[in-house]
């Protein structure tokens, strides 16, 4: 493997293992913390039993590292993916990282940013995450998390800009899957290593109409293990909370069944998901999860010299139907329920008027750390940073700011936000 994916813009200052480093910034990070006050499905707050964006990411990392480890063993005798497979380290820092720069109040929160930053170069919570990792983090001055170049690959979800995935017409709400304008040149350091044609290649997208956003096309090997690993949390997980809480029933879950006809080792759920012994449903999840991991292959793309970019990770289609069914379950039953998109719309709303109130007022409403960044950036619009206040914001404190400048509440410099 090429060394140079083990390089960071910074040379370290202690000699760690480069990926146990990453892991570390990321871990003692202001953003991976903010992650406990982040909305993954349902609110934060209605509960404290089910997951948030940091719990979530926390499985990510969890589930990444069982991939790699049956991945391992399933290809011990195959050198050429075998010398490619990721640390440990490495793997999980990228899962703890991959949603690190979501807003507050999940997806609604992205749209309502997307929406005030059309003007300026958009927002996108996975290219909010590369801009907190190389800018914002606090381990570095200039570099943000100062993370290295292959854990920076492993995050590229969406190696295309912004203004070349945009559509070019129509009336969007929700932004193109990419990263901002502002870190074209990270982009570039990332893919440095590559040959130009690999680079071409990588940055290949979907042919689309002017009306609909293009989207990229490939992802690192890393970054495929990960993408896996989320969809199974997303699936898994979610649906364990919704059931835990009552919001999916058994009655949902029949007519789920009876629709889907899906494996028949689901035959036997139905009891241990809904039955009074939670012993029972953690198995039955975990055994989901197991599943699936245990059934994760390996394939070469055959596209690219660089065997990063070659290699990807796969599910046989089978189990993927099986997974988007779990996904598409949970999203009827739950993200779909009044009850949650009313929340939704109020955090919506939440984000425009903090944006819309910050963007005019400034000098009085944005921390100094944001003030001095538009003052070194005098080519950046200083909605940018606008943007990236609110962006980092937790539910919690986009609430309690919210109040303080828009309710008749008198409030208190001694009252914490």
């Amino acid at each position: 493997m090429n060394t140079e994916w083990s390089k960071r813009k910074e040379a370290p200052e202690t000699q760690w293992n480069d990926w146990a480093r990453d892991r570390a910034r990321i871990i003692h990070s202001a953003s991976f913390r903010r992650l406990q006050g982040k909305t993954q499905v349902l609110g934060v707050g209605e509960s404290d039993f089910y997951r948030t964006r940091l719990t979530h990411s926390l499985e990510v990392a969890q589930i990444c590292s069982g991939i790699v480890a049956h991945l391992k063993t399933k290809y011990e005798q195959k050198d050429n993916i075998k010398h490619h497979l990721p640390d440990a380290n490495l793997i999980e820092a990228i899962g703890l990282a991959h949603d690190i720069g979501h807003p507050p109040f999940g997806h609604k929160g992205e749209a309502a940013l997307y929406k005030k930053m059309k003007a300026y170069g958009g927002f996108e919570g996975n290219g909010q995450t590369l801009r907190i990792c190389t800018l914002l983090g606090e381990a570095s001055e200039n570099n943000g998390l100062n993370l290295t170049r292959r854990t920076l690959l492993g995050l590229l979800k969406y190696p295309g800009l912004h203004k070349e995935l945009t559509a070019k017409t129509g009336n969007q709400n929700k932004p193109p899957k990419c990263i901002l304008d502002t870190e074209e040149n990270i982009l570039k350091w990332i893919l440095e290593p590559l040959t130009n044609n690999d680079k071409h290649n990588f940055l290949a997208t979907n042919s689309s109409n002017e009306e609909k956003h293009s989207k990229t096309i490939h992802k690192s090997f890393d970054c495929s293990i990960m993408e896996l690993s989320d969809d199974i949390a997303y699936a898994v997980h979610d649906l364990e909370d919704s059931i835990a809480l009552k919001i999916i029933t058994r009655d949902d879950y029949r007519v789920w069944y009876e629709e889907n006809k899906p494996d028949k080792k689901y035959k036997g759920f139905e009891e241990d998901l809904f039955g009074k012994d939670h012993s029972k449903r953690k198995r039955a999840i975990s055994l989901l999860v197991h599943r699936f991991i245990d059934s994760v292959e390996v394939y070469n793309k055959n596209t690219f010299d660089e065997q990063l970019l070659d290699l990807n990770a796969h599910v046989p289609d089978d189990i993927k139907k099986e997974i988007q069914d779990l996904k598409d379950f949970t999203y009827k039953i739950v993200i779909r329920k009044h009850e949650i998109k009313t929340l939704e719309f109020k955090g919506g709303r939440i984000v425009e008027q903090l944006f819309d109130a910050i963007d005019e007022h400034t000098d009085d409403l944005l921390p100094d750390k944001y003030l001095k960044l538009i003052k070194n950036n005098p080519s950046i619009p200083k909605q940018r940073f606008v943007c990236d206040f609110i962006a980092g914001m937790t539910d919690n404190y986009a609430s309690s700011l919210f109040d303080r400048l828009f309710t008749t509440n008198t409030g208190s410099i001694f009252t914490k936000l």
